[in-house]
């Protein structure tokens, strides 16, 4: 159930494993591909191509049943889930043995506006809306006088302080800066970047200096950091803070955490805890060591797995990618040993480190007491996600685009248009104006929360 990091190594690794007439496996997940999310941050900023940062899923799972659908119920009493496929009526799935790898959902709250107005960041395609709105600002931007329409094009608001918030902000920032040089229009002081955070500063990841370093970082650069602050209102792009501060803004980003798959944490008979999250052993079965769960299994940003590396008694691994690929590959391992009626092992990572980038040239590693900044810290950024990402097929292709890049500059076209297809085909060629809008002047468009 589910194929994203934690999914795609089980089934990726147990197709190596298992022999064929030892097991059939099915992933069930509505997405074709699997999304590498560190990614993502730089898709949005035009520096690596939006389909390498997915894996596809039939491609390189050979020898596995895919599903283009959601698992809305599990029942491991009768060993069964209810599918509801992409297209078509729901069914029933009856399998041996579950792995839930379904990850978590965008958190969202009761804001006004949140859900008209902003566009997330957990998925591929999000990215790519979020890029395209930043360079159809500029594009409408510079067909304008100075003015407040001129400076809500201009303005970007990011909420969340999380790495995705972070990163996402620093690439749009850089991209940002970037484009100056082909709109001779427009200058930086119209730039208007704000990053929201409700909590007292960034990076929870990494320690209190190097989170304050990456603030006065973002600052120089002329972003604005607003520190203990909520997001109270996007109604309308008019974004408002518990601060007091308002602002008109024509692209606004939740990062602003992540909740329990509502499958998972409300829709199955396994053991969950208070957060939504499958109650899973250290190796990975689902139950306690007192009550395991026969045939099931959890890992990923859906499983509270214990933290054995960590110092502190009962805690559980962080949600992200670094543990999930890890935890995948055990997992393979556990079940190909339990059904050839061996012995398990428990899960146990310890930490590689945290690394983030602010943009190109622009990065933070930190490692215990070590911590590394800019250009170096950049390079290990780019180094060390080139070789997570699975497959040598992808390792490739990120290389050959960042390497064009270096010497061709980013692209800055915006597909913008992709999102009503039939526009052009419709009308005779001729674009979508807003209504009322006057002969000459550009159109303020809103996309919809569908069309995002």
């Amino acid at each position: 159930m589910g194929g994203g990091y934690a999914g795609f190594y089980t089934a990726w690794k147990l197709e190596k494993k298992l022999r064929p007439d030892e097991a059939e496996i099915t992933i069930i997940d509505p997405r074709p591909y699997m999304t590498y999310q560190p990614f993502l941050p730089e898709v949005a900023a035009g520096s690596i191509e939006a389909r390498h940062a997915t894996v596809s899923l039939r491609s390189h799972l050979r020898r596995t049943t895919v599903l283009a659908a959601t698992v809305t119920s599990i029942e491991h009493a009768t060993k069964t889930v209810t599918v509801t496929p992409n297209e078509g009526a729901d069914f029933t799935l009856g399998y041996d043995i579950i792995v839930v790898t379904a990850g978590a959902v965008t958190r969202t709250f009761p804001i006004p506006g949140l859900t008209e107005e902003a566009i997330g960041m957990k998925h591929v395609e999000e990215a790519v809306a979020i890029r395209d709105r930043l360079l159809t600002g500029f594009d409408r931007a510079s067909a304008l006088p100075p003015g407040p329409e001129r400076s809500r094009l201009l303005t970007v608001t990011v909420v969340g302080g999380g790495f995705s918030g972070v990163e996402g902000f620093a690439e749009l920032l850089s991209l940002a800066t970037a484009l100056l040089k082909s709109y001779p229009e427009l200058r930086f002081s119209e730039l208007s970047f704000h990053l929201v955070e409700a909590n007292s500063r960034i990076l929870p990841e990494v320690t209190d200096r190097p989170g304050a370093w990456v603030v006065r970082s973002l600052e120089e650069r002329g972003a604005q950091i607003h520190l203990n602050s909520q997001l109270l209102s996007a109604e309308g792009g008019h974004v408002v803070l518990s601060s007091g501060e308002e602002f008109d803004s024509h692209l606004i980003v939740w990062t602003a955490g992540n909740a329990a798959n509502p499958t998972v944490a409300t829709h199955t008979d396994l053991p969950v805890d208070a957060r939504g999250s499958v109650i899973v052993r250290a190796d990975l079965q689902v139950g306690t060591d007192d009550a395991p769960v026969p045939d099931a299994w959890a890992a990923g940003d859906d499983a509270a797995v214990p933290d054995l590396a960590a110092p502190v008694a009962g805690a559980r691994t962080v949600p992200n990618a670094q543990h999930a690929v890890r935890q995948g590959k055990r997992l393979a391992k556990n079940i190909a040993a339990t059904i050839r009626g061996e012995r398990t092992k428990d899960y146990v990572h310890h930490s590689l480190g945290v690394v983030a980038t602010l943009g190109i040239g622009r990065g933070i590693f930190q490692y215990r007491g070590i911590v590394i900044t800019g250009f170096i810290a950049w390079v290990m950024h780019r180094g060390y996600h080139v070789l997570a990402v699975p497959t040598w097929e992808r390792k490739v292709r990120v290389l050959l685009v960042w390497l064009t890049a270096v010497l061709f500059g980013r692209d800055i076209v915006s597909l913008a248009s992709v999102q009503h297809p039939r526009d052009a085909f419709v009308g005779g060629g001729v674009p979508r104006r807003a209504p009322g809008a006057a002969l000459g002047v550009a159109p303020v468009e809103r996309e919809t929360a569908d069309a995002r």
